[in-house]
């Protein structure tokens, strides 16, 4: 007689319990919201206030980190409710959104639903192509003003260097014998050419490998500064391929508003104004006229403070117009200190500059504009601190935009947007629609037919299919993978392969029982003896699952991810959990029907 082992029963039903708790969330579905973010600080009263004079009715407001959401009975008044914000408030930064209806004792235990792809919850894809080159060309000039002082500290004359093509020439009219000391400082670098009067060097394939996915890594990192200031919830930035970047914004459906929030490539930097006396008939070397306000301004070429040291900036309305609050702290605020005390009275601009992909009509091919403009100019009255601001801006919109940028950062590198895709929200429903119409269809057939050749063994298979799942579920929710269309097919197609074990093992006890052993013994030799076979057929299809997840991206990923969790899971449903199931069931009923015939 088998004897259960009723504390490792009691283990499963344990884990069962916890499979359950945490699959949960994903059955109390998600309403349509709009996540908000007001550049002004608001309370709760104050803004349910204004959405009442706006006839704005959501069926509840929750106060989180740094916005609001606001949830609603529908999709029809969510998008309703948004166009009226957009119009009413155009410096408010909105959202569309869906929020999960998960109780908050669930939420306590740290039980949330699977987060939804692009194709499943709706919103925008962007694919970047980040161009890493002018970064290689920001280190070579670098390395150049290095190399000029060390030739200046070691008093060598007749020595000159310039980049050419991102190679560093240097030059020699009388040799270049005293600098071999000089190029061994500078490890990163190769010779590439090598004469009495000139060496040429490029910095080699490993360092430049370095940079390039230094430069990836800083633009990812500002990309998310930039979601996170949109307000986005789940949103996706990761690498693809060596230098593309992928974006997933679910929930937003303004493209041209994304595009110019996420996708500008633009910057600000302080620079002085050279007075008229100074710059009225010959330029200096270093400066460069601007346009501004219909005039023409000298300014100095070298900033005395670009965006990379300001860590915190608002948009707000001043005395003098729409401005922008900013406060220092990313470095170069002595320097600055500094230069606006050495000035007071002079006039300091603001430039604001952005990289625009352009087509060149003469070479026909695509590069890179720079457009720059004078923003503001005022008249330096004090030494300015860590604490100042921008006034006088066109509009709000401008001045809220502006602080965006601020605060997320300048990117390292420009990119170019080469793939847009928007997934419209009823689109999404339709595939979630779609996708479990497919999943209860071979969820139903696999489990009548299991039931109809194995009976009672055949239940216990069902039963063990559908922990799988509620397993499978479990594992993507705690994980926070994102479950896309591809993912929901790899879910398909675990259901087909979870029931493969138990009908190895069902044939297994069948021959067993055929052959005249006892029920008992005919379960226990055939577990033992299809164990095996089970893990070799398992392991070679994880194998392959595991490079698809290591070689793939986007969708791939998604895929073998839910084919991985799918797989261990499964294992563990059909090798122990039906065992545990079919030995109490015989302890308790001694025979049971396997549809022998």
């Amino acid at each position: 007689m088998i004897k259960v082992n009723r504390f490792k029963l009691y283990g499963y039903l344990f884990i069962t319990l916890v499979a359950v708790v945490y699959s949960l969330p994903n059955f109390y579905g998600e309403s349509p919201a709009i996540q908000l973010n007001t550049p002004n600080k608001m309370n709760l009263t104050a803004l349910k206030e204004d959405l009442s004079k706006l006839n704005i009715s959501p069926v509840s407001i929750e106060e989180q980190e740094q916005s609001w959401l606001l949830k609603f009975d529908n999709t029809e008044a969510q998008l309703q409710s948004l166009k009226t914000l957009t119009s009413a408030h155009p410096n408010w930064i909105t959202a569309l959104n869906l929020a999960n209806n998960t109780p908050q004792w669930l939420m306590n235990l740290g039980a949330v639903p699977m987060k939804l792809g692009l194709d499943l919850r709706g919103g925008v894809h962007f694919l970047l192509n980040v161009d890493t080159v002018p970064a290689i060309t920001l280190r070579v000039n670098a390395d150049i003003k290095d190399m000029h002082t060390e030739i200046r500290k070691d008093h060598i004359k007749n020595i000159r260097i310039k980049n050419k093509n991102n190679q560093i020439i240097i030059n020699g009219d009388r040799g270049l014998a005293n600098i071999n000391h000089l190029i061994l400082k500078f490890s990163d670098y190769t010779i590439v050419s090598q004469d009495d009067n000139q060496i040429r060097l490029a910095l080699s394939p490993s360092a430049q490998n370095k940079l390039i996915q230094y430069t990836i890594d800083q633009t990812i990192q500002i990309l998310n500064n930039r979601v996170n200031e949109l307000g986005v919830s789940e949103a996706l930035v990761q690498q693809q391929g060596d230098t593309m970047i992928s974006v997933d914004l679910p929930g937003i459906q303004d493209t041209a508003k994304a595009k110019d929030l996420l996708g500008s490539n633009a910057t600000i930097s302080f620079q002085l104004v050279v007075p008229e006396s100074r710059g009225s008939h010959i330029r200096p070397i270093g400066t460069k006229f601007y346009d501004y306000n219909q005039r023409k301004v000298l300014l100095s070429e070298t900033p005395i403070l670009t965006g990379s040291s300001i860590t915190f900036a608002i948009s707000n309305i001043s005395d003098n117009g729409h401005a922008v609050q900013i406060r220092l702290g990313g470095g170069g605020e002595t320097r600055f200190y500094r230069a606006t005390a050495e000035n007071v009275g002079e006039q300091l601009a603001v430039v604001y500059s952005e990289k625009k992909m352009s087509f060149n009509q003469q070479t026909q091919k695509k590069g890179w504009r720079v457009d720059t403009k004078v923003i503001s100019v005022a008249t330096i009255n004090q030494a300015l601190g860590n604490s100042f601001e921008i006034n006088n801006l066109e509009s709000a919109v401008y001045a809220e935009k502006l602080a965006l940028l601020l605060r997320s950062g300048a990117l390292t590198a420009p990119f170019e947007i080469v793939e847009e895709t928007l997934i419209g929200p009823s689109m999404g429903q339709e595939n979630i629609f779609k996708g479990m119409l497919s999943l209860a269809i071979g969820f139903i057939l696999v489990n009548l037919f299991m039931l109809m050749y194995y009976r009672t063994f055949g239940l216990v298979a069902d039963l063990a299919l559908l922990l799988n799942l509620l397993f499978l579920m479990a594992m993507l929710s705690v994980l926070g993978n994102t479950l896309t269309l591809p993912g929901i097919a790899g879910i398909v197609l675990t259901v087909g392969m979870a029931v493969d074990a138990n009908v190895l093992i069902n044939e297994r006890i069948r021959e067993e029982l055929k052959r005249g052993i006892t029920l008992i013994n005919s379960i226990d030799a055939g577990y033992n003896k299809a164990f095996a076979t089970i893990v070799d057929a398992n392991v070679t299809t994880l194998i392959v699952a595991f490079i698809l997840f290591g070689l793939g991206s986007g969708t791939i990923k998604g895929f073998a991810i839910t084919l991985i969790l799918g797989l261990i899971s499964s294992m563990v449903t059909s090798i122990y959990i039906t065992r545990a199931i079919i030995e109490w069931l015989v302890t308790r009923f001694e025979t049971i029907n396997i549809g022998l015939k």
